[in-house]
């Protein structure tokens, strides 16, 4: 077995707990449909925020769902110019027998186009 990493990230449509929790919710929830992990598999998972999101700590979202044993932490991505506004990122550590390259990376909403490398079906990437 191997720890393997699950990406994903979305945007909040606005800096309120309400909208913060819908979308992270959004976001674990298309992870685990996508990839379908057992909660006791995650070793960790990681949440940064950029800085106009400070309503709520994301996490909040995965203890919501239930997630009462795995360990969670929440960061501030650095504020980059340009950079995509509220956007909630999430790195899911997954101990797993499942190859590298058949994980399922999310993006969705607003983060959508951010590593469209990452979110290619498998067969896609194949073909290239």
């Amino acid at each position: 077995m191997a720890l393997r990493g699950i990406r994903g990230a979305t945007t909040a449509s606005d800096n309120t707990e309400a909208a913060i929790l819908q979308a992270t919710s959004e976001l674990l929830q298309e992870l685990e449909r996508a990839n379908k992990y057992q909660l006791q598999d995650l070793a960790a998972v990681w949440f940064s925020a950029t800085s106009d999101l400070n309503a709520v700590f994301p996490a909040k979202a995965a203890r919501l769902l239930g997630w009462a044993r795995v360990p969670l932490f929440d960061a501030v991505e650095i504020d980059v110019p340009g950079s995509l506004p509220r956007c909630i990122r999430v790195l899911l550590l997954w101990n797993t027998d499942i190859a590298q390259d058949a994980i399922r990376h999310i993006y969705l909403k607003g983060a959508s186009g951010l590593r469209p490398d990452l979110t290619e079906p498998p067969s896609a990437q194949e073909e290239k």
